[in-house]
């Protein structure tokens, strides 16, 4: 026996205490100490402040950014308990930010529905915070605990309270809870919140809310009118306006959307949805205001729901005749937008991440409460909606007959050697896909760069010859006959759409090298829309990636620096002699195959952005904005998002650094 073996004893075994194992291991807890775990630490104190909405208490929340990265959260429920705990002996306030598991949500006693499901999100967010302080506003008192996280004997005790709970007299109307907290730099670096994140999210939750009032202010951005950015969400219609909200820019069969909803004990579900003159189904779903991205139970139970409702009524009013088969329900599901939230108690997720809703006894609690909503409706409707849905459908089961052949040859393409691409794509020889990659390549001189350059064991180049179709405005048969498009669904080996099958994915790793310009990111732009509608897997499953290659090439005797965007060229050229010089490349095209293979495909060297899918409806309302028909509604996202000073940016650079180098010169 080694004699430090002997020194693995009881004394060995450390205990984390308080909050140190979440400060320990943040990423346990948010997943990423990056700028997407510090926006976790904030959804956790606005969550709660949701669920007591969720529950009938306060029907607003109003957000503030402060100009050192603080930020408050305000609601006007019914103010987290101030009195002391039964057996711990410490206020219930003390108590929820300073225990892991301590909350008011593990019985249905005071919450009939939550979005959180493990106690754990005040706490956290203290842990991580270099400050937090508690407002709590109840019977007259203002309430108030503050805590921090310091420095003790060397080492960080997280979220310690630092001053006892004190009161003072306020408004007796005044009640509810204003949380304020500052993250950690120490946890998260130089991170910051991001103004456009929040509201994107406080958006969502309004719509998901009907009449529930959100706003954010950032005291970092002043206006002209020296006032703070504001910004306020609060939508009358519900779920209603948030059909419509996306289909914006699409044109609509019927107007206004359908909405039904229904109750049965603590359960509730409620739908509207809207067919529209474009081709892909797009349907988001929500569970106590959590985003279900990957469906579950309820999104099948509202599927089967609809069908049935629709070819029981259609049956029953002769629209669908006695020779006639049922429409399915993809045909009744082409061009549909549909959002679907139901609200319960002690929902179960599949996995960790809160995307997929597991209960098996919520497919037909849904079905059959949706199924009896639907109908209803159809008694009541108007005879102008009800020929809309039905035409629609028997316009896409006469497309569905007619593309069967084109998804046949879809199944049938990874059984195909086709003569294009013979000669056309480089495979790799290796027979692992988990350590396979294919580089989807714009143009045939970068596509003859990155063949030389790869490394031939586990990368494969398909090299685009001109721009795939734009599938957000096609049918599938006419989709299925781009030549691009086909070659890439035989390249991947997954099929296509309905017959996608991601155990078939013979690269795990699938990515995008396009050229950095206007070109280049349209390319991107279609391929992704492409993913998005029909191998969207191959994007929740994290196997989608961008290259990304340098802009710039800076040489300077015989040391040779690269810049992947204009602040990583003002480093470079501020810290250079005299005697360089710089090439702007303006594609791949211009590198050779070493200068490719060192700064954009050698896995040791390059960098590589994962494309992901924070937000299914958010992702849906882009690509409608950026791919559509809607030619205004495009017009206003680049006026609003748009870099129009990047060239300048560049000249401005380059003309600093000239003027640098003629004063170094004398």
């Amino acid at each position: 026996m080694k004699d430090n073996d002997t020194k693995y004893n009881a004394g060995s075994i450390h205990v984390l205490k308080g909050l140190d194992a979440v400060r320990k291991r943040p990423g346990m807890y948010i997943g990423t100490t990056g700028v997407k775990g510090m926006h976790h630490i904030l959804w956790e104190i606005v969550d709660n402040s949701m669920d007591e909405i969720l529950n009938g208490h306060g029907n607003s929340i109003d957000i503030e950014i402060f100009k050192d990265n603080s930020i408050s959260v305000t609601d006007k429920g019914r103010g987290i308990p101030v009195d002391i705990h039964p057996t711990e002996g410490v206020s219930a306030l003390e108590l929820v930010f300073t225990t892991l598991h301590a909350g008011g949500k593990f019985n249905n006693k005071n919450y009939s529905v939550s979005g959180g499901l493990h106690g754990v999100g005040a706490s956290v967010t203290n842990a991580l915070s270099e400050w937090l302080t508690v407002n709590v506003f109840k019977g007259g008192k203002k309430y108030t605990m503050q805590f921090a996280s310091v420095v003790e004997n060397g080492e960080i005790i997280s979220g310690k309270k630092i001053k006892d709970l004190y009161s003072e007299d306020c408004d007796p109307k005044l009640r509810g809870t204003t949380v304020i907290f500052k993250p950690d730099v120490r946890v998260f670096g130089n991170e910051e919140f991001s103004f456009d994140t929040i509201s994107k999210r406080l958006k969502e939750l309004a719509f998901l809310n009907g009449g529930v009032k959100f706003s954010i202010t950032d005291n970092r951005v002043v206006g002209e009118s020296g006032r703070a950015k504001v910004r306020k969400f609060c939508y009358g219609g519900g779920i209603s306006d948030f059909v419509l909200h996306l289909n914006e820019g699409k044109t609509p069969k019927y107007n206004p959307p359908i909405y039904v909803e229904k109750k049965q004990g603590h359960f509730a579900v409620e739908l509207a949805f809207q067919h529209t003159d474009t081709y892909a189904e797009s349907v988001f779903s929500y569970v106590n205001d959590i985003p279900t991205t990957e469906g579950g139970t309820h999104e099948t139970g509202f599927k089967s729901a609809l069908t049935r409702a629709l070819n029981d009524f259609g049956r029953a009013k002769n629209i669908i005749k006695d020779k006639q088969s049922n429409f399915t329900g993809e045909d009744y599901r082409e061009g549909l937008t549909a959002i679907l939230t139901v609200k319960m108690q002690n929902m179960q997720f599949e996995g960790q991440t809160k995307t997929k809703l597991g209960n098996p006894e919520v497919k037909a609690l849904v079905e059959n409460l949706l199924t009896d909503a639907i109908k209803d409706y159809l008694n009541k409707a108007k005879k102008d909606v009800i020929d809309a849905i039905y035409e629609k459908a028997r316009v896409a089961a006469k497309a569905r007959e007619s593309a069967a052949k084109a998804k046949s040859v879809a199944r049938n393409l990874n059984n195909m050697t086709t003569s294009a691409l013979i000669g056309k794509m480089a495979n790799c020889s290796g027979k692992k896909p988990e350590l396979n990659e294919l580089f989807i390549v714009e143009g045939d001189s970068a596509g003859g760069s990155a063949k030389q350059g790869r490394d031939r064991a586990t990368q494969a180049i398909l090299p685009l010859r001109g721009k795939p179709l734009n599938v957000e405005k096609k049918k599938i048969e006419d989709i299925l006959k781009n030549d691009e498009i086909k070659l890439i669904i035989n390249a991947l080996g997954t099929g296509f759409g309905r017959e996608f099958n991601i155990n078939n994915l013979k690269y795990h790793k699938v990515i995008i090298l396009a050229d950095a310009d206007q070109d280049g990111a349209h390319i991107r732009a279609i391929l992704m829309t492409m993913f998005f509608r029909y191998m969207r897997e191959l994007i929740t499953g994290g196997h989608l990636y961008i290259g990304m290659p340098p802009l710039y090439k800076i040489t300077e005797k015989n040391k040779i620096q690269y810049a992947y965007d204009d602040e990583e060229l003002k480093k470079i050229l501020s810290s250079v002699g005299k005697n360089y010089t710089l090439q702007r490349y303006k594609g791949l095209g211009e590198m050779n195959p070493e200068q490719l293979w060192e700064t954009t495909m050698n896995p040791r060297t390059r960098s590589l952005m994962r494309v992901a899918i924070d937000d299914n409806a958010e992702a849906e309302r882009l690509i409608i904005t950026l791919m559509g028909e809607g030619a205004e509604l495009r017009r206003e996202y680049i006026f609003e998002y748009a870099d129009f000073n990047k060239e300048d940016s560049f000249a401005e650079t380059t003309k600093k650094a000239e003027n640098k180098r003629k004063t170094d010169n004398g």
